[in-house]
């Protein structure tokens, strides 16, 4: 068996792996009690550290995968550097619905005062972190949600391992093959309710379209470029496996959270 045939099996093997997991999670009750504004605001207040650190993970494998050195120079795969700056320019300099180039990030700021929900928490955590704060003093003098502290934390110990396809993982199993299927239900709650949240179903649109017909693909295809060994899928499937735990353990803490009673 070549390379390229091991690769593709051991993705396989570990996509297998972490179905269990990842069914749970698209199945999670949260997008079906998604019942009025005040849940929505809540989920947005909690989620848009998610969708910040999904950025901060994006950045990373940039980081680590291409040059962006003073001095440039060729780094590493050029059929890996272009997959991943196709996901980057994307992400950070995408097109809104009025057509202005615009980060998701920024996007979902701009759906979240759309609803009323609070950006005070996210603005005053990414000023203080560029202030020079660390991740926990931040935490602390933003006021960040619970739920999401928990999360974002497992983000950052992934990132601090320095393991190039534990980052990966989490960045492909964890965010881009998850989202589409999540987003979804997200979409489809909302939709049915025929709330007036215009900003936020482009969001969650276009995250379907770009994650579902492109970003997953071009993610899956960088993770059998970087993992070479054995040991490489392992680390891959534990940072998946721990990302899609912390996606599960945000969700249901945020559901908690929600000031609208169940029916």
């Amino acid at each position: 068996m070549d390379h390229h045939a091991e690769s593709c099996h051991s993705l396989r093997r570990l996509e297998e792996s972490i179905e269990p997991i990842r069914s749970h999670l698209v199945a999670h009750p949260i997008y079906g009690e998604l019942r009025g504004i005040q849940d929505l605001r809540w989920f947005m207040e909690n989620h848009v550290f998610a969708v910040w650190d999904f950025m901060v993970l994006l950045k990373a494998l940039q980081r680590q995968l291409t040059c962006v050195d003073p001095v440039w120079r060729p780094v590493g795969s050029p059929c890996i550097r272009r997959l991943i700056n196709e996901i980057v320019l994307g992400e950070e300099s995408d097109l809104d619905a009025d057509g202005n180039a615009i980060s998701h990030f920024e996007m979902y700021l701009d759906a979240m005062r759309e609803v009323q929900a609070s950006t005070d928490s996210i603005e005053r955590f990414i000023q203080l972190l560029s202030n020079g704060a660390s991740v926990n003093n931040a935490f602390e003098e933003a006021n960040v949600p619970e739920p999401a502290q928990g999360f974002v934390k497992t983000t950052f110990a992934i990132l601090n391992s320095g393991s190039l396809p534990a980052i990966a993982a989490a960045f492909t199993f964890g965010r881009e093959d998850l989202i589409p299927e999540m987003f979804q239900s997200v979409l489809s709650e909302i939709n049915r309710q025929g709330s007036a949240t215009g900003r936020f179903r482009f969001y969650l649109a276009r995250h379907i379209e770009l994650d579902g017909d492109c970003h997953s693909g071009l993610a899956r295809q960088m993770m059998t470029g970087i993992c070479q060994s054995d040991q490489d899928w392992k680390l891959a499937e534990e940072a998946a496996c721990r990302s899609l735990i912390a996606r599960q353990e945000l969700w249901s803490r945020v559901l908690e959270g929600f000031p609208t009673p169940s029916a």
